[in-house]
């Protein structure tokens, strides 16, 4: 059996999903669709997602298990150049907590937080 990555999905929380929505819909450039809960608890909506590629698939998750905030898990979004979405963070409502910087070999980063007050950051080899 082949090994797997370590990660096979992500739920960002939030507390406004129509504002959350909003924010990662304008910085990222794509729609996110919403997904059944079979609980019928929680209310998400979807980053684009195959299943069928490398990485992984997430949603933005609106629940009474969990709340939004910086100090937990840290997503990255792969993206073509850091600073294309960075330069959309702040006028959908977020801030860029560190501008893009280098990771050696492994290429460039930029930080920020979203309208939920969740950290996050994106990842580029340019």
């Amino acid at each position: 059996m082949a090994k797997s990555n370590a990660i096979g999905w992500f739920d960002i929380y939030v507390s406004d999903m129509g504002r959350a929505v909003t924010f990662y819909e304008s910085v990222l450039q794509q729609k996110l669709e919403p997904i059944g809960d079979p609980t019928g608890e929680t209310q998400m909506m979807s980053f684009p997602t195959d299943m069928g590629v490398y990485g992984a698939g997430g949603a933005l998750v609106k629940s009474i298990y969990a709340r939004p905030g910086a100090g937990g898990t840290l997503v990255y979004f792969s993206v073509e150049d850091c600073a294309t979405e960075e330069s959309r963070v702040a006028a959908a409502g977020g801030k860029v907590v560190r501008p893009k910087f280098s990771i050696g070999e492994f290429g460039w980063v930029t930080l920020c937080e979203d309208t939920e007050s969740n950290l996050f950051g994106f990842s580029s080899m340019q």
